[in-house]
C-alpha cells in the first residue's frame, strides 16, 4: 500500500468518526467536535495530495490546509456563539430540544 492511500484511509476513517459524531450526537458541542473532525479530515487530504501528488508549487498544499484551518476557526467561533445563545435562553445545549426556538 503507498503512502498516498495510507494517508487517504486514515483521512477517511477520521470522516467517517466525524461524520457518525456529528450525526449521533444531540448535544451540540459533540456536533460541533464531529464538524471539526470532519474538516480536519479534508486538510489531511489536502496535504497528502500535496505531498504525494505531482510537483506544483512549493506551498499549495500548505495554503490550502491553512485556508481550511482558517475556516475550522471561523466555523467554530459561530458554532460556539450559537451554542452560547441557545443556552443563555434555554439553560440548555440539547439539540432535539432547541426546536423552541423557531418563531
Amino acid at each position: 500500500m503507498s503512502p498516498l492511500q495510507l494517508c487517504l484511509a486514515f483521512s477517511s476513517l477520521l470522516f467517517a468518526v466525524g461524520l457518525t459524531g456529528a450525526l449521533a450526537r444531540s448535544n451540540s458541542i459533540l456536533v460541533l467536535l464531529g464538524l471539526e473532525l470532519m474538516l480536519t479530515a479534508g486538510s489531511v487530504n489536502f496535504i497528502a495530495f500535496w505531498r504525494f501528488g505531482p510537483p506544483a508549487s512549493p506551498a499549495t498544499g500548505v495554503v490550502f490546509a491553512i485556508f481550511a484551518i482558517a475556516v475550522a476557526a471561523a466555523e467554530t467561533a459561530v458554532g460556539l456563539a450559537l451554542v452560547i445563545a441557545v443556552y443563555r435562553h434555554q439553560r440548555n445545549i440539547r439539540l432535539p430540544e432547541a426546536n423552541r426556538l423557531k418563531g
